[in-house]
């Protein structure tokens, strides 16, 4: 007798309620090698977060949250760190009026913050997670960012000028 499994991916989050300065919401972003989980991630414009992320891959990897602007800030900056010796990744900064939020994590650990999720978030152009330690953003190392209401039901894209997802 053969049985077969069905491997339907997760929803991207439970149903939520909005994180408050006093009661913030738990995000979950586990980074693997080359992709993270989920790969689409509900936020609330102007909530507050207690974000985890968890390296469970094999090298370094980091999740930056941001726009169009953010990521390529990001990508441009990580780029001169090709070719760099062996051992902890090289620091690299972006101006801080594109920085947008970024978490370096080492394999095997877990870092937690707490974030205030922009207000503007679902009117830029572009909003994602990426991480771009060399090579990382073009394997596809990319969560989506849905932008849901305070009682976790999407946003008409219609209604705040950019998609619901941004792949």
């Amino acid at each position: 007798m053969m049985v077969a499994g069905c491997a339907e991916e997760p929803a991207s989050t439970p149903p939520i309620r909005a994180g408050t300065p006093d009661a913030p919401r738990e995000v979950n972003v586990i980074a693997r090698d080359y992709a993270f989980v989920p790969t689409t991630i509900d936020l609330v414009p102007g909530e507050t977060i207690l974000l985890h992320v968890v390296n469970g891959g094999l090298v370094v990897h980091e999740a930056v949250f941001g726009d169009a602007e953010t990521q390529a800030a990001w990508e441009l900056a990580e780029a001169a760190t090709v070719g760099a010796p062996p051992g902890p990744t090289p620091v690299v900064v972006v101006p801080a009026e594109t920085a947008g939020l970024r978490v370096v994590v080492e394999s095997g650990q877990r870092v937690d913050l707490r974030w205030t999720v922009p207000v503007s978030g679902p009117l830029t152009s572009g909003f994602l997670v990426g991480c771009h330690i060399p090579g990382h953003f073009a394997r596809g190392m990319v969560a989506g960012v849905r932008w849901v209401g305070p009682d976790g039901v999407p946003l008409d894209a219609s209604s705040t000028g950019s998609p619901g997802l941004i792949p």
